[in-house]
């Protein structure tokens, strides 16, 4: 059993939709000469939807216009409806389908109306309109893949997905969602039949509307896999599997052939954008397999993402990435040395207004910190830490409160990093012979990320020369070390 995930540029035009419905009807083909056979689908929404879908919603808080998405709804119906007049011929399955799509922008227009005459974009409303790409989306597939000659059934994961009411980026209740999702797609697949379920979205134990997180199509996958005890968990994407840097930035970039867990989830969240940070945490305790693919090249091995990976006794830097758009603030001054409660304090204040840390570094005097918050978010983190050391700064305990913008932070990521002699050392002196000033330093408890700070228009050059040092265009057992 096989749960596989198309994202927004596989389903993202007519040609698109052909590429997935001869991907899914081989692997059925393969599926059913399996002990434990079945095929699950999740789909996001086109590619660009959402976007769309969100830009409308703002504007409409923002205008107060009732009428100002009507252009916009009249183009997502002709991009939905291409689709179907390509491929679903048959009278009754295309009125049917027809009827859906109409009620779905319908349900859109009434939500951007509303939205407009609050005035107001909540975040739970933003949860409803966003997921509606998806919502859309999976009965259209379904329809695509009957007309194919599949048997199929659209499901919205409304009714499978269980989760908090943290809008923007809810968190699955594992065990309702296992049952609901074993109760509803195990008895299709004995059936022969292929679900088609909605990417992204979840709901409350009260039924509301919520998202897992922006591009968390993945993670619903994840989610979906684990719970029904899938042997093999597919991203199909647009690129071949993970690659060791960005291949804009590196020009012999090459995929990879296996990660870790570990590996995958410390790339994906500092900015490698093949895969969602949460989406291999689902299959982890389950051990399942998750391969990322490439639906425009699907003999294409891809990465194999697996609890161990088979170089990691090697020593070897896998990857390198970076994140982009981030701030590096410090805190500094002796009222930091011995005491206790002001690291505390110092990340207690950045939750407070609800932003991400994404990197700490702190000097062994004890007498300073810093850390790398989104640019967007330091603004007000600076104001907030003001507010909480007020007292400290009037008494010169603290000296200094201060960001430092336009900054980048270059991950180094491979879990056979650990215990390896020599692997910081080449880093260094791949950046230095650039002339590139490292600002900050950081390194996991897992060993196996080496995060820099450096200036953003260093960061391109340091990814390559870091690429370069440890012969990243190289398979790991060709590589000669770091020169």
């Amino acid at each position: 059993m096989i749960v596989m995930k198309f994202g927004g540029t596989s389903v993202g035009s007519i040609e698109a939709f052909a590429q997935v419905a001869k991907i899914v009807k081989q692997k059925m083909a393969e599926q059913s000469t399996t002990s434990h056979p079945g095929v699950v689908i999740v789909t996001s929404a086109m590619s660009g939807v959402t976007n769309t879908l969100i830009e409308a919603a703002k504007k409409a808080a923002s205008t107060g216009d009732e009428n100002a998405h009507r252009e916009i709804q009249n183009a997502l119906l002709a991009k939905h409806r291409a689709v179907a007049d390509y491929f679903v011929k048959d009278s009754t399955e295309r009125a049917a389908l027809d009827r859906l799509l109409e009620e779905r922008i319908a349900a859109l227009e009434r939500l951007w109306r509303g939205i407009a005459a609050l005035g107001e974009l909540t975040s739970r409303g933003l949860d409803i309109v966003s997921g509606m790409g998806e919502r859309i989306n999976a009965p259209l597939l379904a329809a695509v893949l009957r007309a194919q000659g599949l048997k199929t059934e659209a499901l919205d994961a409304t009714e499978l997905i269980v989760t908090d009411d943290l809008f923007g980026s809810a968190a699955p209740l594992m065990d309702l969602t296992e049952q609901r999702c074993r109760a509803r797609i195990l008895p299709l697949l004995e059936q022969g039949v292929v679900p088609v379920i909605t990417g992204f979205v979840g709901a409350t134990t009260r039924g509301i509307p919520t998202t897992l997180g922006r591009g968390a199509s993945d993670y619903s996958a994840g989610i979906i896999g684990a719970v029904i005890d899938a042997d093999e968990i597919q991203i199909w994407t647009d690129v071949n599997g993970v690659m060791t840097s960005d291949p804009r930035v590196v020009a012999n970039a090459r995929s990879l052939h296996q990660l870790s867990y570990e590996e995958v989830a410390e790339l994906a969240y500092y900015g490698a954008k093949v895969m969602h940070p949460k989406a291999v945490s689902p299959a982890v305790a389950k051990k399942i397999p998750v391969l990322v693919l490439n639906t425009f090249e699907p003999t294409h091995p891809g990465t194999r993402i697996l609890e161990h990976s088979n170089s990691e006794e090697m020593g070897s830097v896998k990857a390198v990435t970076a994140i982009r758009g981030m701030n590096l603030i410090t805190v500094a001054g002796r009222g930091f040395i011995g005491v206790p409660g002001t690291a505390a304090r110092t990340f207690g204040s950045v939750a407070s207004v609800g932003a991400n840390v994404l990197m700490i570094s702190q000097s062994s005097s004890e007498q300073s910190i810093c850390f790398v918050v989104p640019e967007l978010d330091a603004a007000k983190v600076i104001d907030a830490l003001h507010t909480e050391f007020r007292k400290e700064l009037d008494r010169s305990y603290i000296d200094q409160i201060s960001g430092h913008g336009n900054i980048v932070i270059v991950a180094v990521v491979g879990s056979g990093m650990r215990g390896t002699p020599g692997l910081a050392a080449g880093i260094f002196k791949a950046v230095s012979e650039q002339n590139i000033n490292v600002i900050a330093i950081a390194q996991g408890s897992s060993e196996a990320n080496v995060s820099l700070v450096v200036a953003d228009p260093d960061a391109n050059a340091a990814i390559r020369a870091i690429h370069d040092m440890f012969e990243l265009h190289k398979p790991t057992a060709e590589r000669t070390g770091t020169r």
